[in-house]
């Protein structure tokens, strides 16, 4: 097989979120279509999971004590991480949307992450970026 070939195998996704609640919600919504490969609670970890796991697309909260998601993200690209990023937040102002963007990310809005969420890791893994719909 061409190394250009399209890959089917399932996605491999690290979700990254200090919320326990939305961990799980994001894992059962994705573990249809995608293998979760591991979970991190905050900045620090997703990193170093980003590096020992390789994930195809994280998941990635923009609101985490510590370190933001936009900072991880930066972080990730810096050092040459090849995965795509979907955040996956609360927050709806533009001025987040398009800085999430500009590091390379799709944007989830939370209360639209069981219709949206695999559809972005969908996106993202093929190179196209996926924004929620804002009210």
């Amino acid at each position: 097989m061409p190394s250009s070939a399209i890959s089917f195998e399932p996605a491999r996704v690290l979700i990254v979120d200090d919320n326990e609640l939305m961990l799980n919600r994001a894992r059962t919504v994705l573990s249809s279509d995608c293998t979760v490969v591991g979970v991190a609670k905050d900045g620090p970890a997703a990193i170093e999971a980003a590096e020992s796991l390789r994930p195809d697309v994280i998941v990635l909260d923009v609101s985490m004590p510590g370190m933001t998601g936009l900072e991880v993200a930066a972080h990730l690209r810096k050092i040459g991480s090849k995965a795509k990023v979907v955040f996956l937040t609360v927050h709806e102002e533009e001025e987040v949307i398009l800085a999430a963007i500009a590091v390379g990310g799709g944007y989830v809005v939370k209360p639209r992450l069981g219709s949206d969420l695999s559809l972005a890791v969908r996106e993202a893994r093929a190179g196209r970026t996926f924004v929620s719909k804002i009210r």
